[in-house]
């Protein structure tokens, strides 16, 4: 057995892959969000946005693919992890005494499959318009979005997935920094300012755009791909 391999076997290959992966996570939905929040500068910023991104498909495509195997491992590593942990203890104990935890840690499995679902429907919604999204125009985000989101189950399912997202990232930052040894131990290991920072921001930016868009705050505009030609 190779080196990688007897290195992906072992549990904290493991955790060290999904602390890998999960940064390259957190920087591709912080940029993500940057791009999102363009929406508030209207039409034309949206427009520029989308053109830079497609004159940088070489680049787009290999971020793409790199974001695609980086959430298959994550999320490879986290079942296999749980699967081992079932068969190490298959029954549960007699009395459980909890330790130190928090909603995000209790939720952190059921929240990922929330978000694999969610990034499914994205890509749909959003990327291809195949659901949910009516009048979807290539290359017009900002209309895209605006209607896109109108519907307030969409809308809705949006604003649940971005708090699953809020907790993946308050519970996910801080594991990542143990698993890594930037945190060492400490008697009071709820005191998390920066996952907490980074979880509110995250939760505070994307969820404004369901919001905003179901509160009218992004008005009627003219379709720029349309004025285009294109």
């Amino acid at each position: 057995m190779s080196y990688l391999a007897r290195f992906w076997d072992s549990t904290i290959g493991k955790k060290f892959v999904m602390a890998i992966t999960g940064i390259v996570g957190v920087l591709f939905v912080l940029g993500h969000m940057s791009g999102n929040l363009l929406m508030f500068k209207g039409a034309e910023a949206m427009h520029e946005y989308a053109l830079l991104l497609r004159t940088s498909m070489p680049l787009l495509w290999a971020a793409r693919g790199g974001l695609i195997v980086a959430v298959l491992l994550h999320a490879l590593a986290a079942y296999q992890l749980t699967q081992r942990s079932n068969a190490a203890r298959p029954q549960q104990y007699a009395k459980t005494a909890p330790q130190v935890t928090t909603f995000a840690a209790k939720t952190i499995r059921w929240g990922g499959v929330l978000l694999l679902a969610f990034i499914v429907f994205h890509i749909l919604h959003m990327t291809l318009g195949q659901v949910a999204a009516p009048g979807f125009v290539h290359l017009d985000p900002y209309n895209n979005v605006r209607q896109g989101l109108a519907n307030p189950l969409v809308a809705g399912f949006y604003v649940l997935a971005i708090g699953a997202l809020g907790l993946h990232l308050y519970h996910g930052t801080w594991a990542v920094f143990r698993t890594l040894g930037i945190a060492r131990p400490t008697p009071t290991p709820l005191k998390r300012r920066l996952s907490v920072v980074l979880a509110a921001a995250v939760v505070l930016g994307f969820a404004a755009i369901p919001i905003g868009a179901l509160a009218g705050a992004f008005p009627d505009a003219p379709s720029p791909v349309m004025a285009e030609g294109h």
